[in-house]
């Protein structure tokens, strides 16, 4: 079943990844799909030493499922954005790497997500952090804006996934890295799942597959440098069924514009 074309109902897909969401940011310690906090990400790469100097608040909220700094890359001074960034673990990440000469930019469509990352930015003084409230498939930046993007286990839950692509290689400059994580299949999910709402907002309804996320991705003006797989696993039973019976992992990628 190609998720590019699923019948999901995106009104009603919007509104329940925002409540999944919005309950990530309020209530960290609640009961999930996914693993989330600070034990997640060390066992994905994330250096202690570096999730000491982010916020506690953005770590406690982190619900990533890879890591991919090390091949982003980013330099002093370079300008960055985040699709999908959530309470901003992320973004404060790439601010550290950055510095004070840098920018980045954390999106999000959640407003108790952003309200939340922006609280922390205030409280801590990233001054070259700002979030921004928006959509991963229109983004509201001009063409050629940025150096590097960012994004974490979220562009599977969008329904159209090549506007993503697309939108992230307009607002790229020539030779700009698009370094994620997000969740793919080694087989094509059913009809039944990808029609699941509460299975897409658990990052698996919208899994696209391996072969096709890359296409997606190749399709869209990008040469794929690097991909790696991430020690991921999801908590509840029916998310680990989905797991074993379709192959689904969590992989980290590095692609350029031309």
């Amino acid at each position: 079943m190609d998720t590019e074309t699923a019948a999901v109902d995106r009104v009603e897909l919007v509104a329940k990844v925002k409540q999944v969401y919005r309950a990530v940011a309020q209530n960290p310690a609640g009961n999930y799909h996914f693993r989330m906090g600070r034990a997640l990400a060390e066992q994905l790469g994330y250096p202690p030493r570096l999730l000491d100097a982010i916020p506690a608040g953005a770590v406690e909220s982190f619900a990533g499922v890879g890591y991919f700094f090390d091949l982003a890359g980013l330099k002093p001074e370079e300008k960055v954005l985040d699709l999908g960034s959530g309470s901003g673990m992320d973004v404060f990440t790439a601010a550290i790497e950055v510095g004070e000469g840098g920018q980045v930019v954390g999106l999000d469509m959640t407003e108790e997500q952003l309200e939340k990352a922006e609280g922390l930015r205030m409280m801590t003084g990233f001054r070259q952090v700002t979030f921004t409230h928006g959509h991963i498939e229109d983004l509201p930046f001009e063409g050629a804006s940025f150096d590097c993007i960012i994004s974490n286990g979220v562009i599977n839950l969008s329904p159209d996934k090549r506007a993503v692509f697309r939108e992230a290689a307009r607002v790229l400059r020539p030779g700009g890295r698009l370094a994620i994580a997000d969740i793919v299949t080694e087989r094509p999910l059913t009809q039944q799942i990808v029609c699941n709402i509460d299975l897409w907002a658990a990052c698996i309804g919208g899994a696209a597959q391996e072969d096709t996320y890359q296409e997606l991705i190749a399709g869209s003006g990008f040469a794929v440098e690097k991909i790696r797989r991430n020690p991921y696993e999801f908590l509840s039973d029916s998310a680990r069924a989905a797991t074993t019976k379709y192959g689904v992992m969590s992989l980290s990628i590095l692609a350029h514009t031309s």
